[in-house]
């Protein structure tokens, strides 16, 4: 039996020239859905059955560590009948607190060992590496810093693997260098599909329905940083795996941006609960060429859901009665209009950016709509000199962008709650009323 080949089924042309390189130094930029995970998984296994050895693999995060062993480690170790003596899955404390670490012992002694990457675990393995969607990591150069000086040293191999996410990080920098010490392997969509790859490319794209995805996803174009607003960078230093979880919600006030959009536009309502300093997102919701009613079916439905100190709204153009509607049903001390001028625009973005920058705000992690939604926003100037954010395309106008700074800027200035007790109400004679009586339940209100 060929083991090249083994592993649930014949590799593909560009999969089976990856793993016969045996560079010591190797990186791939793939397309989505081309196999990365596949053919990388295949190449660490097969390693780990020929010699005694050791693999630290780092991804993104917890989710993705998983996804790498159940789908890729495992199931190879399954095809080709390795014999495994122990699947391990223990907590490493680091500083910034504990990790999941997922660990596979072959009965030969070689061990495969997934965790999440940040320069805190990266210091604490060492081995052969494998930095699955590199680009994607968080701290990516904090992260290089902390393990390429010890596998370089200690003679092991490095292999990365990822699509493209902008030129702001460590990944873009290793594959568009010009040494000759790194091994380079690229496959777009095109030549995958060219190369075998069962995919209809009309059928993908047509789906995808987004030129900017399309184009860095799977024609591995670099997109342009340079005026981005959010840079990729920005926004992978913000994500977290346990962003995101309505569940998780812990009974703190909360803010609230509502980006109003019927039609082309997307309707997107933002939820932040503050923990400590940081702003943890719980929630967004998104309705498309939904009516009225359903907007204020959702909007209700989060209000009695959390505890919304302040619920910020887009009021411009058809903004105006959705934000009259919701002063009305809520209370005015605890909704605000926001008119969508050029000096507003350029405080919210501000603001946005600021929590970013500061990494106050945490956001779901790989939502690849979200991420592109942050990242399509791009300030120009117009004719006149002023200011403004572009960000005008097909496929809207970075709605969830807009959402998201808008609950940020509710945050800012919350509204105070005072408690208090409701005296007990009397009848006309004076004589109390005992189902009025409410000493024992006190409450409370948004000024």
């Amino acid at each position: 039996m060929d083991l090249i080949d083994s592993g649930g089924g014949i590799l593909l042309p560009y999969q089976k020239r990856w793993v016969q390189d045996n560079s010591r130094y190797k990186i791939g930029m793939f397309a989505r859905q081309c196999g990365k995970t596949f053919t990388t998984g295949l190449e660490v296994v097969l390693d780990c059955y020929a010699h005694k050895t050791k693999w630290i693999i780092m991804s993104r995060g917890e989710r993705q560590a998983r996804e790498m062993m159940s789908e890729s480690i495992n199931l190879h170790v399954k095809a080709i009948g390795i014999a495994i003596s122990d699947l391990l899955e223990y907590d490493y404390e680091t500083e910034g607190g504990k990790v999941k670490v997922l660990e596979t012992i072959f009965a030969n002694g070689s061990r495969i060992i997934a965790i999440p990457a940040n320069p805190d675990t990266a210091r604490g393995f060492t081995g052969n590496l494998l930095l699955d969607e590199f680009a994607f990591h968080q701290q990516s150069r904090k992260i290089w810093a902390a393990v390429f000086p010890v596998a370089s040293s200690r003679g092991f191999r490095v292999l990365i693997v990822s699509t493209g996410n902008g030129k702001d990080n460590k990944f873009y920098e290793l594959k568009t260098a010009k040494d000759s010490v790194w091994s380079r392997h690229k496959v777009d969509i095109y030549e995958a599909v060219a190369q075998g790859l069962p995919r209809n490319i009309a059928e993908l794209k047509s789906g995808l329905n987004d030129p900017d995805i399309w184009a860095q996803e799977y024609e591995l174009q670099w997109m342009d940083e340079s005026t981005a607003w959010l840079p990729y960078e920005l926004i992978n230093g913000v994500e977290s795996e346990k962003a995101g979880l309505p569940e998780a919600y812990t009974g703190q006030p909360v803010f609230i941006g509502n980006d109003i959009g019927l039609r082309r536009d997307l309707w997107v309502a933002w939820v932040l609960e503050p923990i400590g300093d940081v702003l943890w997102t719980r929630e967004i919701v998104v309705l498309h060429r939904a009516p009225f009613a359903e907007h204020d079916a959702v909007l209700d439905e989060l209000m009695n859901k959390y505890r919304v100190a302040r619920l910020c709204i887009d009021q411009t153009g058809m903004g105006e009665k959705p934000v009259e509607d919701a002063k009305r049903r809520y209370g005015s001390s605890r909704v605000e209009g926001v008119l969508f001028t050029s000096a507003s625009k350029l405080h919210l973005a501000n603001v946005g950016k600021q929590a970013f920058e500061d990494r106050t705000i945490r956001i779901p992690m790989g939502d690849e709509k979200l991420r592109t939604d942050l990242h399509k926003l791009r300030k120009t100037v117009s004719a006149t000199g002023q200011p403004r954010f572009v960000a005008d395309n097909e496929n809207g106008h970075a709605d969830r962008a807009w959402a998201c700074f808008l609950a940020l800027y509710a945050a800012q200035n919350p509204p105070s709650l005072i408690e208090y007790t409701p005296a007990p109400s009397t009848d006309w004679d004076g004589v109390q009323n005992d189902f009025d009586d409410n000493r024992n339940n006190p409450t409370g209100c948004w000024v």
